[in-house]
């Protein structure tokens, strides 16, 4: 029984040591990881060890340059410190943009599972729906809704989530029409099993590599549409940030030569959707089949 188990894991160990060698053979793949974790790391744990007011505004200290006493990136037009504001910008920035991609691809996997496997009529209605929501551009439908709705950190979250499924919807159903002609599929059906669990316990998990290295780059793109709403107004409104709405507001005091205002959340969000592109890249080759058989 214990070197039967063993056996069972031995597998399991030796998938996961291949994949992390892979993994780690994609130096840019190392360097997106570094990037986000040193990117959390400021945003989430900076604010512990560097106190400032982002609530209350302070007029006597409006656009103070770089290398102020107390203020080593300067102030904004409101007196907000801007490393402080660069700190909360950037925890709205990631939180929005992760939750919302995994909404989406969680929303896109299971409605694109369901409609390959299903096929015929189900198939043909399912994907004519992504196909006309598709035809309309996705960041006018984002300016719509959050003009509608009150943009705080949860509804920017349904927001984007709620149309940023249908890109892993049409994958994951092109994986689905493939899979479901598989022999393992075809004899668990034959022995009476239902079309849920089919989606289950082999469409989805055998999808599971083109749906995590979707993942990172739906989190890029939710990343960058909250920067999108933000830049056009449409952001959580002050005194939260986010680094799209602080680009915004630079850009408009860059020409008055507060230049401090405009760079470092143009290069944050750089940066962040650079770092979790480089992740997907990394992933990709880790669920290439030629390169673990390699």
């Amino acid at each position: 029984m214990t070197t039967t188990v063993q056996e069972e894991e031995a597998p399991v160990r030796s998938m996961w040591r291949q994949g992390l060698e892979v993994f780690s053979e994609n130096r840019l793949a190392l360097v997106g990881v570094g990037i986000f974790v040193l990117l959390a790391a400021f945003c989430f744990l900076g604010p512990i060890f560097y106190h400032t007011d982002q609530v209350h505004t302070d007029l006597a200290k409006v656009f103070l340059s770089p290398g102020t006493a107390g203020h080593p990136l300067g102030t904004d037009g409101v007196g907000y410190d801007q490393l402080g504001r660069l700190m909360l910008g950037g925890q709205t920035s990631i939180v929005v943009g992760l939750a919302a991609g995994l909404l989406a691809t969680v929303v896109g996997t299971v409605w694109g599972a369901i409609a390959g496997f299903a096929g015929g009529w189900a198939d043909a209605v399912m994907m004519r729906v992504v196909d006309a929501m598709m035809s309309i551009p996705a960041l006018f439908l984002f300016m719509l809704m959050a003009s509608i709705f009150t943009p705080t950190v949860p509804m920017l979250i349904v927001i984007i989530g709620a149309f940023a499924w249908l890109g892993p919807a049409r994958l994951v159903r092109g994986e689905a029409l493939t899979l479901r002609t598989r022999e393992y599929v075809i004899a668990m059906r034959g022995m009476g099993g239902t079309g849920g669990r089919a989606v289950r316990r082999h469409i989805i998990p055998n999808a599971i590599g083109t749906v995590i290295v979707n993942a990172t780059f739906q989190i890029a793109d939710a990343i960058l549409y909250v920067a999108y709403l933000s830049f056009l107004g449409l952001g959580v409104p002050p005194p939260a940030a986010n680094w799209g709405g602080m680009l915004s507001d630079g850009l408009s005091d860059t020409f008055s030569g507060h230049w401090w205002l405009l760079y470092p959340p143009g290069i944050a969000i750089i940066l962040i959707v650079l770092a979790f592109n480089f992740i997907g890249d990394g992933l990709r080759d880790v669920f290439e089949v030629r390169l673990r058989r390699r």
